[in-house]
């Protein structure tokens, strides 16, 4: 199997490399591709230096393609990808919200995968995050509301997010003031509460990105959820904090160890020792942290809880991979492509 990826230079390009370094997909072929000023440059995998080439205006030779460029890149040539033979597992927005195009959580709805048409649509970070520890409470409690606020890292602006705090951070502490542009607003020693463009019911697109893509994972075009998207100053790892109204009464021990048996999840919940979901200790990890597991004092029989997630590896690199292993698994990726 022949493996691109487009968006090599980037955050997230980054991270799939990384995580391919450890990952069990088998492939024989791997090809970097970025954008044309980033041709000629060299990245290592597997102690290998491999030349990062400029991304071509047509076709790629690839039998399945891990796009990370951007969603109008996206939109324009992962069609033209698809008619060359290539499966496209995409990281942007362009085609998360496509009636046709299965949007994977491999632990939820990976079998979902299976009914693509040359595409297949890697959620949005933040709601990666969430879903792993809603979807099984919808499954065995049904949740009736969700209300989630969201502590996103700058990593959720990419490079160029993470370098602009770094930067803007050191300018404050030297006694100067903080610039933005990644930002609405400079990022050091603030909370910022608006990410993407607001929309015409006042809510940002993040938020509503939340919302549209938790009911498609999950399956429940009717679920109720809001959100309010933060964005703070640390470098990785998104955190959420959520409550849910539920049809049926949770217990908090219950939940806990429904989520202990949940893939993807790791319970950190002993408060006792200090113990739950941090950044701190998300960050680089594979598994998302839940905790703050309790009874809701809002709804009656519902539950309240946390999580902490790496943005940029079950986020986004590591979901993606995890998608090409599962079909893999399930023999579907070398036919697929041929398919398409």
């Amino acid at each position: 199997m022949n493996l691109a990826i487009v968006g090599a230079t980037g955050a997230v390009g980054h991270e799939l490399l990384s995580v391919l370094e450890r990952s069990s997909l088998k492939f024989s072929v791997l090809q970097l591709y970025a954008s044309p000023r980033s041709a000629g440059s060299t990245l290592m995998f597997r102690g290998q230096p491999l030349t990062v080439q400029a991304t071509p205006e047509g076709a790629i030779p690839a039998d399945v393609i891990l796009a990370s460029a951007g969603g109008s890149v996206s939109r324009e040539k992962a069609p033209l990808w698809v008619k060359g033979g290539a499966l496209v597992i995409d990281n942007s927005s362009a085609f998360r919200y496509d009636d046709d195009v299965p949007l994977i959580c491999p632990e939820v709805n990976g079998e979902a995968a299976l009914k693509h048409h040359g595409i297949i649509a890697n959620p949005n970070c933040t709601t990666l995050i969430e879903v792993l520890a809603l979807a099984p409470i919808h499954r065995t409690y049904g949740i009736r509301r969700a209300i989630i606020s969201t502590y996103q890292s700058a990593s959720g602006a990419g490079a160029k997010g993470m370098e602009e705090l770094l930067e803007q951070t050191r300018q404050v502490l030297g006694g100067g003031e903080a610039g933005h542009q990644a930002f609405a607003h400079p990022l050091p020693f603030n909370l910022i509460p608006h990410i993407d463009v607001f929309q015409d019911n006042g809510y940002t697109k993040e938020e509503m990105k939340v919302v549209w893509e938790t009911r498609k994972i999950i399956g429940d075009p009717a679920l109720n959820i809001s959100v309010t998207a933060v964005r703070v100053p640390i470098l990785r790892s998104h955190s959420e904090a959520i409550t849910l109204e539920l049809e049926r009464p949770a217990d908090p021990e219950a939940v806990r160890e429904l989520l202990r048996r949940s893939p993807g999840l790791k319970v950190v919940d002993d408060p006792a020792s200090n113990l739950y979901p941090m950044p701190l200790t998300a960050s680089g990890q594979y598994d998302v942290e839940v905790g703050r597991i309790r009874s809701s004092l809002v709804f009656d029989g519902g539950i309240e809880l946390f999580v902490s997630g790496d943005q940029l590896l079950k986020g986004a690199a590591l979901n993606a991979v995890q998608i090409a292993e599962y079909l893999q698994e399930k023999g579907a990726l070398r036919a697929a492509a041929t398919a398409s």
